[in-house]
């Protein structure tokens, strides 16, 4: 590691396949809110927050990573939190009103899987949703919920592993230093 390159500079969250997947999760669950549920319903604010902070947490942990892989596995941790908030949400809105919750080997789930894995624009499920049931769109988010959950676990460890081999911030600054000082001497 050069002497100045203690500091990586991360935080490029918008090219992650994890925020790009919460992006569409985010704007699926605006639309079912919206269109599915009552407008003094406060499970609407409840999932668009639950949504939201999903992908904001994602964003603010990549922001952080630059200087605390603690601040990073922490925001990181609230996110998939929040999805699994949001999963339950949209399991409760199917089963009380006697909706499917499509099973793994449904063959609308392993079609949604391959779908789902293709795209990850939000444009793509803004315009496919228009058409779909409630019951459709339910299954569509709790399918990306999935995948971005399991994107979220292995970015997780990705980062404990990154952390255990690289040690944090501090470490790395007081490296810097010996070796300039090395070099230097």
């Amino acid at each position: 590691m050069q002497t100045n390159q203690f500091l990586p500079q991360k935080g490029n969250y918008q090219n992650l396949i994890v925020y790009q997947k919460t992006e569409c999760i985010y704007d699926i669950t605006f639309y079912f809110a919206h269109h599915f549920l009552a407008k003094n319903d406060r499970t609407v604010d409840q999932m668009v927050q639950a949504a939201r902070s999903g992908k904001q947490n994602i964003a603010e942990g990549c922001a952080a990573s630059t200087t605390s892989s603690e601040t990073e596995i922490k925001l990181l941790n609230v996110a998939k939190a929040s999805l699994q908030e949001l999963l339950i949400d949209y399991q409760d809105y199917l089963r009380v009103r006697d909706l499917a919750i499509w099973d793994v080997n449904d063959v609308r789930t392993i079609q949604t899987r391959r779908v789902c894995a293709r795209h990850n624009e939000s444009a793509y499920y803004r315009n496919a949703i228009k058409e779909r049931s409630d019951e459709t769109i339910a299954n569509i988010a709790i399918t990306l919920i999935h995948q971005a959950d399991i994107f979220l676990r292995k970015y997780i460890n990705r980062v404990k592993d990154d952390f255990v081999k690289q040690g944090g911030i501090r470490e790395q600054m007081s490296k810097a230093r010996i070796d300039y000082r090395k070099s230097h001497s």
